[in-house]
C-alpha cells in the first residue's frame, strides 16, 4: 500500500487517495476490534511500514488508540457520530416515541433511516422483556433483510431500488432472506399496500420485526420505526392485534411533530 496522489474518478470528481487509505485502516480495526500491527497489516495485504504511518498520524490525531502492541478504535468517533445525529429533525422527534413503544411492548423498539442505500440503526430502546439481534446503534447493514430497511426501501421508486440493489446486492443472511430481485419488487409492494413491513428471521433466526415508514408533509419516507422480539412472542395475531396498531399510532404521532415543529 504505497502512498498515491490524487486521481479522477469515473465521474469526474477527484480523490485524494491517502484519505481513501486512513478510512480502509479505520474499516478493518471496526472489523477486528483489536489487532497488533503485523496482524493488520495481513488483513488489509499491506506493508507494515506504509501502515504504521496511517496508524500513529490516527493515533496523534485521536481516532485511533494504541494499549501496547495493540490498537483499537476511540472513543472519538462517538463524538462526531453523537453530533450527526443531534442535527436530524428526525431522530429529535422520534426519540420519545421509540422509547415510549419499548415500554408499551416489552420489546426492541427502534428508528432507522437510509443513508448511501444503507439502512442506519439511529436509535433503539427496549423494554424489559427484549430479545433481539445485538444490533449497536448506528449500524450500517444491508436494507432488504430487516423490517426497517424494507419499510424504508418502500419509499423508493424501481430505478431506486435498482441502484441501490446494484450497489449492495443482496446477500443471504438465512434461510428466509429475499435474494431475488423480482421478490423484492413484491415484497416492496406488499409493503405499500398493506402500510407496514415484516422482518421473519431474515436477518437472524428466531427473530422477527414489523416496521413501518416515516413520511413528511410531501410524502417522502423520511424514516422508520419498527418492534422486534423472538418469533414465538410475535406471532400473525400479534402483529396484527398489538405490534402493527401501536407502531401505526406512533409514526403518525412522529410525522406530526415533524413537520409542525
Amino acid at each position: 500500500m504505497g502512498l498515491m496522489s490524487d486521481r479522477t474518478e469515473p465521474d469526474g470528481t477527484k480523490s485524494i487517495r491517502a484519505v481513501e487509505r486512513a478510512f480502509e485502516v479505520v474499516e478493518a480495526l471496526e472489523a477486528l476490534g483489536e489487532a497488533r500491527l503485523t496482524e493488520l497489516a495481513t488483513e488489509m495485504d499491506v506493508p507494515t511500514s506504509t501502515l504504521h504511518t496511517y496508524l500513529q498520524t490516527l493515533v496523534r490525531a485521536g481516532y485511533v488508540r494504541r494499549d501496547g502492541d495493540s490498537y483499537a478504535l476511540g472513543l472519538r468517533f462517538l463524538k462526531h457520530g453523537g453530533h450527526a445525529r443531534r442535527r436530524l429533525k428526525i431522530h429529535q422527534v422520534a426519540r420519545s416515541r421509540i422509547d415510549s413503544l419499548a415500554r408499551e411492548t416489552n420489546e426492541v423498539a427502534a428508528l432507522g433511516v437510509e443513508e448511501g442505500g444503507q439502512r442506519v440503526l439511529l436509535y433503539k430502546s427496549e423494554g424489559n422483556e427484549a430479545v433481539y439481534d445485538n444490533a449497536p446503534t448506528g449500524e450500517f447493514t444491508q436494507m432488504h433483510w430487516s423490517a426497517l430497511g424494507k419499510a424504508l426501501l418502500s419509499g423508493h421508486d424501481r430505478d431506486a431500488v435498482e441502484r441501490i440493489v446494484d450497489s449492495w446486492g443482496l446477500p443471504e443472511r438465512t434461510g428466509n432472506t429475499i435474494t431475488d430481485r423480482e421478490a423484492l419488487f413484491e415484497e416492496l409492494a406488499g409493503i405499500r399496500e398493506r402500510g407496514y413491513s415484516l422482518e421473519d428471521e431474515e436477518r437472524r433466526v428466531g427473530i422477527r420485526s414489523v416496521g413501518v415508514p416515516l413520511s413528511d408533509d410531501r410524502d417522502r419516507v423520511i424514516g422508520a420505526i419498527s418492534v422486534s422480539g423472538p418469533k414465538n412472542r410475535f406471532d400473525d395475531d400479534w402483529i396484527a392485534d398489538e405490534g402493527v396498531p401501536r407502531l401505526q399510532n406512533a409514526a403518525n404521532v412522529i410525522e406530526l411533530q415533524y413537520i409542525h415543529d
